[in-house]
Parts: C-alpha cells; structure tokens; sequence
C-alpha cells in the first residue's frame, strides 16, 4: 500500500522543468533486462520533463558495486547537472548480496556528501527476479522513472539555494 501512496504523492507533485539540464545516468549491465528498463523509465520521464535526447549521458558499469566509480567520473568529466545510478541485486544464497548492497549504498552517499552535483539511487534490492521486475516497468511502477524525478527536483532544489546567494 505505501509504494501505491507514495506513487499518487509524487504524481501530484509538479515536475520541475528538465530545460537546459544535462543528466548522466550510469546502468550496471548486472541483471541488464532489469536495468534496461530500468533506464528506458528514466529517459521517457527526463524527455518528457524538457531534457533533449543530446543532454542526456548513459554509461554502462559492469555491477553494482562499480556505479560508484563511473558516478564518480560522470561528476568529474561531465558538466552533468545530476547523476542517476541504476541497478539490481538479488538476493542469493551467499552473504554477496549484503556487501554489494552496503558497498553501493555507502558509496552513492559518499558523493553525495562530498560533491555538489546530485547522485540519485536508482539500485534495487530485491528478494527475487519477480520483485525486481515490479519494480522496473512492472506492478510497482518503474523505479527509473522515480529516479528521473528525484533528480529533477533535487537540481531545482540546488537551484534555488544558488539563487538565494547571488
């Protein structure tokens, strides 16, 4: 019930404008019919919101864990206005899963606290293969097109601060 309410609250939410704005998005190939999805919910959601085909950098990382790093280098290289990382990890029968989950979680806040460039969390974090596809264009919506609107808002929150500085 929490995923259908909160689906309705960011609904009702206006999405800030997407002009202008220069968006990477960085996809581990990890569980890629996921992550595809996954990326494809993210770009129709920025398209939509005014960002153009040519401001919208896609990197692909091997796993997980390494869309820390090309987060990392898309902030550095890029003139992006906000990162989004997009992955899946489910749960096996070995404690992999718990470290590829910490790994990634501690490394997007890191960036997130040391850069001033947004970094979105678009990783799932699923018990099993049905979950994740809920998630990704399924039943529960698509965790990308979230992501796409989380860093919209998160720029346009930037945004207004910077403003106020001037």
């Amino acid at each position: 019930m929490s995923t259908i309410l909160e689906k309705a609250r960011n609904k009702s939410a206006e999405l800030p404008s997407g002009k202008d704005k220069i968006i990477a998005i960085v996809v581990s190939e990890w569980n890629l019919p996921v992550t595809n999805n996954l990326l494809m919910g993210a770009v129709d959601t920025l398209i939509a919101a005014g960002v153009t085909e040519d401001d919208i950098i896609i990197e692909y990382v091997p796993g997980s864990v390494e869309l820390t790093f090309g987060a990392k280098t898309l902030i550095e290289d890029t003139m992006a206005h906000a990162v989004i990382v997009l992955g899946c990890v489910i749960q096996g029968e070995t404690a992999h899963f718990d470290y590829v989950c910490d790994s990634v979680t501690q490394g997007i806040t890191t960036l997130n606290l040391e850069y001033d460039t947004p970094v979105i969390f678009g990783v799932l974090t699923t018990n099993n293969q049905e979950q994740a596809e809920a998630r990704a264009g399924g039943s529960h919506g698509n965790k990308g097109e979230d992501c796409a609107i989380a860093a919209l808002k998160m720029i346009a929150l930037q945004e207004k601060y910077l403003d106020l500085e001037e």
